[in-house]
């Protein structure tokens, strides 16, 4: 966030949610319940070109028509302005309707109601608005991170690895920018942050090109409604006007995303009930719906010549069957020159340690990976968490070791055993029967999950540990389901 101001504020809103927790108001819900609010406040308090936002809404929906109910009155009337605003054909901006499509209150009290609006209309929305009404949402969404994280984790990247990743790929003006799991939109605010910074905020692109910017450079899918919603709100705060869909990248809407440049993205972890159904797709075809057909789609999505970093579980470098098919067809389209192995404790809500892919989609399908660089964040680091959260300053001597080209085509220097920053060939990584899990220095993560001293932290380290034994049980289920398969069929033959 950029000021004392917005961190006060966050802060002063944040306390509120602790007297919602006796009314059974979730963290999440909260965020959300702050969402409707603080977009209905914002139109009455933000102007664009002479004039007021609130005007995209009916008056009977606007703030000042909340705010002057009392009692069940007011907690009545807010339940209708949000079916109304969500459902009503009088509300024709698109915007509006992503806001509050689906949008129900947790709120069963008028006193909590009221002190919420209290809260939001306390606020000194001159200085929020010049340190950044954007700013102020994320912070709240962080806050709802380092409370819940082993919930909240799910939806929420890190900003420090969103703005490492950002330095290092250098989106550029003109670029079609891409987020196939955008979450709450921290990726696509952060390149949009990066190229108005380069554009004295689009003021030195031609009208054309300002316009590409603003409708069309920004791309990619949110599957799950609640998280589309805080992503909206997000974006539209951030100044882009025309937010992501929500829609499942693993259907063909993810075909009709089209080809990027660019491609920065954290999907999920976990793997789904559902199957993949896109057409396109030939490695993780039928598969689970999770992150190994997430790679396929970024992969397939990249321009030639396209770049891309892609969050991944372990699983993602090791996997056998299909994992193994997709990492060498990977290697082959792209060049995959840079693997970041992420410290644990950042991610611990899924249950498993992490890495970034950082590739280049080649100009011909063969023989595209020459050599992969890997980088080790996780041997000998801290115990991270709440009281150690993950900062910019971590990110410093790998950014280093990457260099200034966002291709990786920087000349870098390998350390040796005894460094973080190695180089493997391609040869040696086919001998390893194409497994990307290179390791060579200590594993020091028992002794830095030791250290933590937080019950949050030391609980999501717990769940996330059980998660992922169940996952590998899982994984080892499906492994050798086709050997039950075979030995049924013959035990069937064999008593025909």
């Amino acid at each position: 966030m950029n000021g004392p101001r917005s961190r006060e504020i966050v802060q002063k809103l944040w306390n509120v949610s602790k007297s919602l927790q006796g009314g059974g108001v979730t963290y999440f819900e909260y965020v959300t319940e702050l969402t409707y609010l603080l977009f209905l406040k914002m139109l009455e308090e933000v102007t664009r070109n002479g004039r007021r936002l609130e005007t995209a809404i009916p008056a009977d929906c606007r703030w000042v028509s909340i705010k002057s109910r009392v009692g069940d009155d007011r907690l009545t009337h807010y339940r209708s302005v949000l079916l109304k605003l969500g459902t009503s054909p009088e509300v024709t901006n698109p915007l509006v309707k992503q806001v509050f499509i689906d949008a129900k209150t947790s709120i069963t009290k008028p006193t909590s109601l009221s002190s919420l609006i209290a809260a939001i209309d306390d606020v000194d929305w001159y200085a929020a608005e010049e340190d950044g009404l954007g700013d102020l949402y994320e912070g709240l969404l962080e806050k709802t991170t380092s409370e819940r994280k082993s919930k909240a984790g799910q939806y929420f990247t890190p900003r420090a690895l969103i703005d490492c990743l950002v330095r290092l790929m250098q989106p550029r003006p003109g670029e079609v920018i891409q987020d196939p799991a955008a979450g709450t939109g921290g990726f696509l605010i952060a390149a949009h942050r990066r190229v108005l910074g380069l554009t004295d905020d689009l003021t030195k692109l031609s009208s054309d090109a300002a316009a590409f910017q603003r409708n069309l450079a920004l791309q990619g899918c949110e599957l799950i409604p609640g998280t589309h919603r805080l992503c909206t709100m997000n974006m539209l705060l951030h100044g882009i006007d025309t937010p992501i869909t929500q829609d499942d990248a693993l259907s063909s809407a993810g075909e009709d995303l089209g080809r990027a440049d660019l491609i920065l993205t954290n999907p999920p972890f976990n793997k789904f009930p559902e199957t993949v159904s896109r057409s396109d797709f030939s490695i993780t075809a039928d598969q689970r719906k999770g992150p190994l057909p997430f790679v396929e789609h970024v992969v397939r999505a990249l321009k030639p010549g396209g770049r891309a970093a892609v969050v991944v579980p372990d699983s993602v470098l090791f996997d056998d069957n299909t994992g193994r098919r997709l990492r060498t067809w990977m290697m082959d389209l792209c060049n995959l020159h840079t693997i970041l192995r992420l410290p644990t404790g950042i991610f611990y809500a899924q249950g498993v340690k992490t890495n970034v892919l950082f590739l280049q989609r080649g100009k011909t399908d063969k023989g595209n990976t020459s050599a992969v660089w890997v980088y080790d964040m996780r041997a000998d680091m801290p115990a991270f968490g709440k009281t150690r959260p993950l900062t910019v300053a971590d990110f410093a001597d790998f950014e280093a070791a990457y260099g200034s080209d966002p291709t990786g085509a920087a000349e870098r220097n390998d350390q040796g055993e005894e460094g973080r920053w190695r180089r493997f060939d391609r040869e040696t990584v086919a001998a390893r029967n194409e497994n990307l899990d290179i390791a060579w220095l200590r594993d020091t993560e028992a002794e830095a999950e030791e250290a933590l001293t937080e019950p949050e932290d030391i609980a999501a380290a717990i769940v996330g540990h059980l998660k992922a034994a169940l996952e590998d049980i899982e994984a080892l289920s499906e492994e050798i389901e086709p050997y039950r398969e075979s030995e049924t069929s013959l035990t069937a033959e064999a008593t025909e």
